[in-house]
């Protein structure tokens, strides 16, 4: 689950780091049900899209990325809950560059003209429930604080404890 504020970069970072098939984003599933990536008329249903895509990923055992912004515990709930369901690990990466960084690129997108009040209140959220991610369920929480942490961070694949596919036998139980 990425975390951060509008303009963060995480669309970028997943783009960087994972495959376009494991990234389930909430803005692309906005344009699959109205044509839009910004209509936030149609977030119900593209979040509706989100789980339903992540869910059968997660089913097929298949790495579910959730690009959206996650700002709220409320809004991480679902994705811990959808994890366990198929006993995956759930994840944080939280991006925060800071909030300079986030209106400079959201001012140099056309599609995002609503002030930096909005980079700010979420950066706010986010960094008021730092400290409970572990509770909310995360077994794994990666904070990048800057534009230089994000920059410099590696995604390092590894299998889950429980994946024995490559385990050959004989095997005496």
């Amino acid at each position: 689950v990425l975390i951060g504020a509008t303009g963060s970069g995480k669309s970028s970072f997943a783009a960087r780091w994972f495959k376009p098939t494991e990234i389930v984003s909430s803005d692309r599933c906005r344009g699959l049900v109205s044509d839009d990536d910004n209509d936030q008329s149609v977030s119900a249903d593209a979040f509706e899209l989100v789980a339903t895509i992540a869910g059968k990923r997660l089913k097929n055992r298949r790495l579910a990325v959730i690009d959206a912004t996650n700002v709220r515990a409320a809004d991480r709930k679902a994705w811990v809950e959808l994890a366990r369901r198929w006993h995956a690990v759930p994840v944080a990466i939280v991006l925060d560059p800071g909030l300079d960084v986030c209106v400079e690129r959201n001012t140099a997108r056309a599609d995002r003209d609503f002030g930096p009040g909005v980079p700010q209140r979420m950066i706010q959220e986010i960094r008021r429930g730092l400290c409970a991610l572990d509770k909310e369920g995360f077994r794994q929480i990666w904070k990048l604080n800057s534009s230089g942490a994000i920059e410099a961070a590696r995604i390092e694949r590894r299998p889950m404890w429980t994946d024995r596919r490559n385990d050959h036998g004989p095997f005496d139980v």
